[in-house]
């Protein structure tokens, strides 16, 4: 870990979260092992507010700085996934087309985002089913969140 990264874990109803921040900007978010609560820190503070106020349902969209994605196509991918609004989905194949690419491109860039959550992949689902999940408890943790997100009848 650099002298410039934080790591801080909050509890959410999907189980513990690790928050990774590099400098000003969120690096990553993954479920893991439980750590203290967040640094007193102003952007480590404001993580933690967005994220307990989208478990709690008064939050619809994230303002919060991210580090860039390395490569066109990993920045494109993290705008797509970004601009999926909360209780809508999308496909794999749909965000293909846009990016002129596979739909298997688009599932292996879901599973590369290291910001899940405030990076929506969970937002993204195969033409006749979920699709995978590689967050948490796998697909249990997407089927939750498109539930909180009011997106299951979706699934049906």
């Amino acid at each position: 870990m650099s002298t410039s990264e934080r790591r801080f874990g909050l509890d959410t109803p999907t189980g513990p979260i690790v928050v990774t921040l590099e400098g000003e900007a969120v690096a990553g978010l993954a479920w893991g092992e439980a750590l203290p609560a967040a640094p007193d820190d102003t952007l480590a503070a404001e993580v933690a507010r967005q994220i307990d106020a989208y478990f709690e349902r008064r939050l619809t969209e994230f303002d919060l700085p991210l580090k860039p994605a390395s490569g066109n196509f990993a920045q494109a991918m993290r705008q797509a996934m970004i601009d999926i609004p909360l209780g809508r989905t999308r496909t794999y194949g749909e965000i293909a087309r846009d990016l002129g690419v596979t739909a298997q491109a688009v599932g292996q860039g879901c599973g590369a985002n290291s910001i899940p959550i405030i990076v929506p992949c969970h937002r993204v689902l195969a033409q006749c089913g979920l699709g995978g999940f590689s967050g948490g408890r796998g697909i249990e943790t997407k089927v939750a969140l498109l539930r909180l997100e009011s997106a299951a009848s979706l699934l049906i």
